[in-house]
Order: structure tokens, then C-alpha cells, then sequence
């Protein structure tokens, strides 16, 4: 009776120990992902196998457990045993990129690896490139319709309204002049 109450104490340990040490192993994976310092990296790389092999030690001791029969649930044991098989295998995935050297045939073949402040530096350049131009399209339309209004003028057509029409075109040529101007230096 004591020894099932020790062995279930020790169960109960080390389900706890798998819950830190799963929450260590992700923190630490995405202190990971953020780093830019290739020094930082290989710490936080160096960081990841040491909490790999502490999981690693608590899945043998749970395969142990269920190998056993003096264990009758064998469910928890079962789970903590996925969650660590599961980390296991993304541990690969970052051991393979660390050891892929820069310019192999694998590395070549991968896509870029872009930093986040980059990418959104570039998405930033995108967009204002795009409403530059569809800025200047606009006024590209809208001088147009000034070109009309002018050569209806000429005709005798009635010179009110369309005065009023050409004041408002060249007003919103002029916003858009001015929106350009500030956009076009960044």
C-alpha cells in the first residue's frame, strides 16, 4: 500500500515536471523564433536541448511506468508521453536548421528567411508604392476631366456650372499634388 502511494507520488511529480518542462520548452522556442543575434540564437538553441533532454529522461520514466502493471491509469501517463514526443519532434525541426550549413544545396533550395521588421518594412514600401501609383492615376483622370471641361468652354457651353466643376477638379488635384509630395520621399 505504501509502495502504490509512493509510486503514485511519483507519478504525480513527474506529470508536473513534464508541464514545466513543456512550458520551458516553448518559451524558450519562441525567445527562439524572435531572435535576430545569431549568438542569441545558438543560446537559445544550446537552452532547447538541454530542456529536450530533461523531457527526454521524463518520457523513459513514463514508458517505464507503463510498461509496468502497477499502474492502472495509464492515460495521463499515455498523454505526457505525446506532449513530449510532440516537442520532440519540433526540436528536430530547429536541429536540422541549425545544422544546415548557409550555402548547401538544402539551404539554397529553402525559401528566404526574412526578419519580421523587414517584412514589414517591405509590406510598408508595397503599399505606399501602390497607392502612389493609384494617386497618380487618379489625377492622370482627373486632369483629363479639367481637358474636357476646357474644351467644352471653348464651345460656349455653360460656362456656371462647368466653372464650378473645374474649381472642384482642381482642388482635387491639388490635394492629391500635395499628398504626393510627402509620400514620395519615403
Amino acid at each position: 500500500m505504501a509502495d502504490k502511494r509512493k509510486l503514485l507520488g511519483d507519478i504525480d511529480r513527474c506529470h508536473k515536471k513534464v508541464a514545466e518542462g513543456v512550458e520551458s520548452f516553448k518559451e524558450t522556442w519562441k525567445k527562439l523564433q524572435q531572435a535576430c543575434n545569431p549568438n542569441q540564437k545558438e543560446k537559445y538553441e544550446q537552452d532547447l536541448k538541454k530542456e529536450i533532454k530533461k523531457l527526454q529522461r521524463l518520457r523513459d520514466q513514463i514508458k517505464t511506468w507503463c510498461a509496468s502493471n502497477e499502474v492502472k491509469d495509464k492515460r495521463p501517463l499515455l498523454e505526457d508521453r505525446k506532449l513530449i514526443e510532440t516537442q520532440m519532434e519540433t526540436f528536430k525541426i530547429v536541429e536540422r536548421d541549425s545544422k544546415t550549413k548557409a550555402y548547401s544545396k538544402e539551404a539554397l533550395g529553402l525559401p528566404a528567411k526574412i526578419d519580421p521588421a523587414e517584412r514589414e518594412k517591405y509590406e510598408l514600401r508595397e503599399w505606399l508604392n501602390k497607392t502612389i501609383e493609384s494617386l497618380n492615376i487618379e489625377s492622370d483622370k482627373l486632369e483629363a476631366d479639367v481637358e474636357v471641361i476646357h474644351a467644352q468652354n471653348r464651345k460656349g457651353k455653360s460656362k456656371d456650372k462647368q466653372q464650378d466643376k473645374l474649381d472642384e477638379l482642381q482642388e482635387f488635384i491639388a490635394k492629391h499634388r500635395c499628398t504626393l509630395s510627402i509620400l514620395k520621399p519615403c
